[in-house]
C-alpha cells in the first residue's frame, strides 16, 4: 500500500511540474498574468507564439508519459496492479497539472497532459481523442468546446468499440472526461453568454 501511495505521489508531482509555468519562470513571467490567466498551451500560443507553446506542449505531455510507462512497473507488480496503477498514476498527473503543488495549486486545465496518458493506454484512443478535436475545432472554431467534445469522446469510443476487458480505461475516460469538462467550467459559462473566444471562424457558429 506505501508503495502504490509513494507512486501516486509522484505522479502527482510530474504533473505539477507545469510546462507553461516552468519555461515562464526561466524566461521570467507568469503566464498566468496574461491572456485568459490559464496556464496551458492554448494560453501559452496565444501570448507567446508557436515555439513556446511547442514546449510547453512537450513538457506536459511528457511528463504524463513518465508517470505512466515509467512509474507503475516500479517493483515488479502484478499485471493487474500495473493496469490500475497505470490509470491512478495517469489521473494524478492530470489532477497535478491542474492544481500543480509547485505553483499554488494553479494551473491548467489537463487536456495535454491527458493526452500523454491516452497516449501510452491507448494510442486507438488517442487517434480517436485528437481526430475528435480537429473536426470539432474546424467546425466551431473553440478550442475550449473542442476540448470538452474530444474527452468525451473517448468514453463513448471504449464504450463502443473497446475489448471486453476495456472496463477500468471506460471508468477512467469517463472520469477524466468530466474532470476536463469541471475544468472548462469558464468556458462553458462565456459560451453561455456568447463570450467565449474563437482560434478562428469555424465552419459552423460563425457568429460570436
Amino acid at each position: 500500500m506505501i508503495s502504490i501511495i509513494l507512486k501516486l505521489v509522484a505522479a502527482y508531482l510530474l504533473g505539477s511540474v507545469n510546462g507553461s509555468l516552468v519555461l515562464g519562470r526561466l524566461r521570467h513571467f507568469d503566464i498566468r498574468e496574461e491572456g485568459s490567466g490559464n496556464a496551458g498551451g492554448t494560453n501559452a500560443l496565444r501570448t507567446h507564439g508557436k515555439a513556446f507553446a511547442f514546449g510547453v506542449i512537450f513538457i506536459d505531455v511528457l511528463k504524463a508519459v513518465v508517470a505512466v510507462a515509467w512509474l507503475p512497473g516500479l517493483g515488479a507488480p502484478s499485471p493487474e496492479q500495473v493496469q490500475w496503477l497505470a490509470l491512478s498514476c495517469g489521473a494524478a498527473a492530470v489532477v497535478g497539472h491542474c492544481y500543480p503543488v509547485f505553483f499554488g495549486f494553479r494551473g491548467g486545465k489537463g487536456m495535454a497532459t491527458l493526452v500523454g496518458v491516452y497516449g501510452v493506454l491507448s494510442p486507438a484512443v488517442l487517434l480517436v481523442v485528437m481526430v475528435s478535436w480537429l473536426i470539432s475545432l474546424g467546425l466551431f472554431g473553440y478550442v475550449g468546446l473542442a476540448t470538452m467534445i474530444a474527452a468525451a469522446a473517448a468514453p463513448i469510443y471504449l464504450a463502443i468499440a473497446g475489448p471486453a476487458s476495456a472496463g477500468p480505461m471506460v471508468l477512467f475516460s469517463l472520469l477524466m472526461a468530466a474532470f476536463i469538462a469541471f475544468t472548462h467550467r469558464g468556458n462553458i459559462q462565456r459560451l453561455q453568454r456568447g463570450a467565449e473566444t474563437k482560434m478562428f471562424a469555424g465552419l459552423l457558429g460563425l457568429r460570436r
